[in-house]
C-alpha cells in the first residue's frame, strides 16, 4: 500500500476536538500508504484539553504517527513554503473559524500560516470541515473557498440534521481518496 509513497503532506489539526480520533486514524492510513506527514496544530488545538483527550495526549499521538515534532507556532510554520516542505496541505479537522480566516487571508495561527506559506508555491490545500455552524454565518467563507484556486474539500455531510441542523462534518474515511484527487487537481465527488 504505497499509493502515496514520497508525498509530503502537511497535516494540520484545528479545534474540532470531537473529530480528533478520526483525524488520527486517517493520519495513520496516510502513513501506511507511504506518505510523510509534517504535523501541525493550531495553538488552541495544541494547548486545549477536552473530554475528547488532553492536549498532551493529542500532541503525543500525532508525534507518534508522524515521527516528527509538532509545528504549533506561526514562526515555525512560516518556512513551509520557502523550504518546499509539503506537496499538499491537509487541514483535518478544519473548523469554520479556520476556513473563514483562510477565505479572508487572515494569518493568525500556526495552521493559517502553514496554509498561506504552502500556497505560495501554488500547491493544493485539502480541507476536512468539521463545525457546528457551517451552514449559518460561516457558510459564506466556506463558499468562497469552494471557488478559490488550489482549495479542495473532503466530501462532507450534515452529521445530525435534527439536533445540529447547521453542522457539517467531513467524511474522514474519504480523506486518503480526497488527497489523491487534490494532488491530481480534482475535487473528489462522493
Amino acid at each position: 500500500m504505497n499509493e502515496l509513497k514520497g508525498i509530503k503532506i502537511g497535516y494540520a489539526l484545528t479545534g474540532s476536538y470531537c473529530t480528533f480520533a478520526k483525524a488520527f486514524e486517517q493520519a495513520e492510513r496516510l502513513v501506511e500508504m507511504g506518505a510523510e506527514l509534517i504535523p501541525i496544530m493550531s495553538e488552541n488545538a495544541a494547548a486545549t484539553s477536552t473530554r475528547f483527550g488532553s492536549a498532551d495526549e493529542n500532541i503525543k499521538k500525532l508525534k507518534e504517527i508522524s515521527g516528527k515534532d509538532i509545528i504549533c507556532t506561526i514562526s515555525a510554520a512560516e518556512p513551509i513554503g520557502p523550504k518546499n516542505m509539503t506537496d499538499i496541505m491537509v487541514v483535518a479537522p478544519c473548523t469554520s473559524n479556520t476556513a473563514n480566516k483562510l477565505a479572508m487571508s487572515i494569518t493568525d495561527t500556526a495552521v493559517t500560516m502553514a496554509v498561506k506559506s504552502h500556497l505560495r508555491k501554488g500547491k493544493p490545500v485539502l480541507l476536512a470541515i468539521a463545525s457546528n455552524d457551517s451552514l449559518m454565518g460561516s457558510a459564506k467563507g466556506i463558499g468562497m473557498l469552494f471557488g478559490s484556486k488550489n482549495y479542495y474539500f473532503v466530501p462532507m455531510v450534515q452529521d445530525d440534521i435534527n439536533e445540529k441542523p447547521s453542522s457539517l462534518v467531513a467524511d474522514f474515511s474519504m480523506l486518503p481518496q480526497a488527497v489523491s484527487a487534490a494532488l491530481d487537481g480534482k475535487q473528489l465527488r462522493p
